[in-house]
């Protein structure tokens, strides 16, 4: 039950029923809104209806306020109403309410707070996609964790969901690849290739794919010219580089379902050449030359005729290359292709998840989607900020392993895939995070993945204590079910079946807005509150969960307990993060 979707149809319902016949009335409707106001002591609801509507109709916000407080004067459920401000109405509502909640809640059990928005459309979420050069290092992992912790928010809504790596490799890079690689496989067979040249990729992760070339080829390929070894080094050290990859993700619990190559898109009559003729053939591309762009000129623009996408038309800053003065296709060709791709596999809703570098990106492949789908498809193109690493306050060292980079194994083994995870989360992906080794070890509040999980194993503790202590209360999910709810009428009892209660809406506000961090937000809060509950009850006796002079108020406790316990696991799962039943 998602007691502020209820309100919101009521409200909406209310301004119908008060201004019938009124057409301006139902373009406005989707803006109202009814969540929880930020200052408690106002209320449990407040809605902004009266503010969107009054202006448009011609009315004080305040006069349409006061007639929504008489619509719902009579309404046994709202203990009190009251006008606030510009024209907010704050709702208080009866204890029978948040009781009723509490018990939908444990009938409900991993299933509250599941919603069917999504109605199974499917999306297309594109993350990671790091060149596949060397292992994962930190630059990559921010994205990783957002654009897999959205996948699941996004399932538990209902979304049909995949979720796709595309693989670079079709560019000049995996030739410096393959010509690296080969450099470790002459140092395999016992010849002294003295410093790794400028240029080439010099980490140690590179040593087993040269041990790999010398066991299969012995020394067969020494003496070839680079153009007889090189596709055979490229296809072993891709797959090698690939594997490497995957087992690094593997470490932070993510799996991509698809991995596309962009070498498919190459190649005459490819997935490029296609779209290209598809996009001429719509006039939608034109021979011409390109301002230089104000500032500093970028290297890969150039001051000649050429092919040029008419993305302007769509929306983007500028119309874009296709073609180099080599005959060679632009990445951005690559990039329209793609998305094409996508799109004739059925993807009109496209999610691409990129590092900080690339904040350019967003206007353009919004305007080629938009080409090369009519308008059918959209893309939500998600920019994940930089990850500074700190020990103590301090910068840390760069990773030996990786040539220049710390690596995404690097973090996940000294402190753990949960924590890494959450503190990806615990932040916007569109600001710039701290990650502070020594910080993120602690066990103390002030450490947020620590908190929330030992809100969670205190749960599951409760329930340890209450076998020990009332071991003749039965406690099974039959008769928490039964329990008499009206027993939770404390104030504070009240205030975390409310927060509980939050639980349906931040979910699907956080799928709609392709926002993971609002999950870790919220279960933070919700940690903080059954702290706070924990804390009282060693203060005060008779708000202790497990009562042995009260038995029907231990099982209502343990209900409350239970309601906790589930939305805080449903929460660490769709981050991705464990929910330990014991903490050391």
């Amino acid at each position: 039950m998602d007691i502020f979707a209820v309100y919101s149809d009521h409200v909406i319902k209310a301004l119908q029923e008060i201004f019938p016949n009124e057409p301006k009335l139902t373009p406005l409707l989707h803006r109202v809104v009814v969540e929880p106001p930020r200052d408690a002591s106002h209320g449990d609801l407040s809605t902004n209806a009266a503010m969107v509507v009054a202006k448009p109709l011609g009315k004080n916000p305040r006069e349409v306020a006061a007639l929504l407080a008489k619509y719902f004067e009579n309404n046994q459920d709202v203990a009190s109403i009251e006008i606030a401000g510009p024209g907010f109405l704050n709702f208080s509502l009866t204890p029978e309410i948040w009781q009723n909640i509490l018990k939908s809640v444990v009938l409900s059990g991993e299933d509250f707070g599941r919603s069917k928005t999504g109605r199974k459309t499917k999306v297309n979420i594109e993350y990671v996609s790091a060149n596949p050069t060397g292992p994962m290092h930190v630059g990559h992992t921010r994205g990783a964790v957002f654009g897999d912790a959205l996948a699941s928010l996004m399932q538990f809504c209902d979304y049909d969901v995949r979720k796709e790596y595309y693989v670079n490799d079709a560019g000049g890079q995996i030739d410096i690849l393959a010509k690296s690689a080969f450099l470790r496989y002459r140092e395999a067979l016992g010849q002294d290739i003295g410093e790794i040249p400028a240029g080439l990729y010099p980490g140690d992760y590179l040593v087993p794919v040269g041990k790999r070339l010398a066991d299969e080829f012995g020394n067969t390929l020494v003496d070839k010219p680079q153009s007889e070894w090189i596709e055979t080094v490229k296809t072993i050290v891709l797959d090698a580089m690939l594997d490497l990859i995957k087992a690094d993700l593997a470490k932070l619990g993510i799996e991509h379902e698809i991995f596309f190559s962009e070498k498919t898109l190459h190649g005459k009559n490819g997935a490029i050449e296609q779209t290209l003729d598809w996009l001429k053939e719509k006039g939608f591309v034109y021979q011409g030359k390109l301002e230089p762009p104000k500032g500093k000129t970028p290297e890969d623009w150039e001051d000649r005729e050429q092919i040029l996408f008419r993305a302007s038309n769509f929306g983007d800053d500028t119309d874009r290359a296709l073609v180099k003065s080599d005959g060679s296709y632009t990445y951005f060709a690559s990039d329209i292709a793609y998305h094409r791709d996508k799109y004739l596999r059925g993807f009109n809703h496209q999610i691409v998840v990129l590092g900080a570098d690339h904040s350019g990106y967003i206007k353009r492949l919004q305007a080629a989607l938009k080409a090369v789908s009519n308008g059918e498809a959209s893309v939500d193109v998600r920019i994940c900020q930089l990850v500074r690493l700190l020990r103590d306050g301090k910068p840390v060292k760069m990773s030996k392993r990786s040539g220049e980079l710390v690596t995404l194994s690097d973090v996940v083994d000294e402190v753990g895939c949960d924590a890494v995870r959450f503190m990806l989360l615990f932040r916007r992906n569109d600001a710039s995070l701290d990650f502070d080794f020594a910080k993120v070890k602690e066990q103390t509040k002030d450490n947020p993945v620590f908190y929330v999980q030992y809100a969670y194993a205190r749960c599951c503790s409760v329930f340890r204590v209450a076998k020990n202590d009332v071991p003749d209360l039965d406690i099974s999910q039959k008769a928490l079910e039964e329990a008499d709810y009206s027993l939770a009428d404390s104030k504070e009892e009240l205030e975390l079946i409310r927060l509980v209660a939050q639980w349906p809406r931040i979910v699907e506000a956080a799928a709609k807005a392709h926002e993971p961090h609002r999950i870790a937000f919220y279960i933070h809060d919700l940690a903080a509150g059954f702290h706070k509950f924990w804390t009282k009850g060693k203060e005060n006796s008779s708000l202790r969960f497990v009562n042995q002079d009260s038995l029907n108020v231990t099982l209502t406790r343990l209900a409350l307990v239970e309601a906790v316990r589930q939305v805080l696991k449903s929460g660490l799962t769709i981050l991705g993060v464990s929910a330990p039943k014991e903490l050391s």
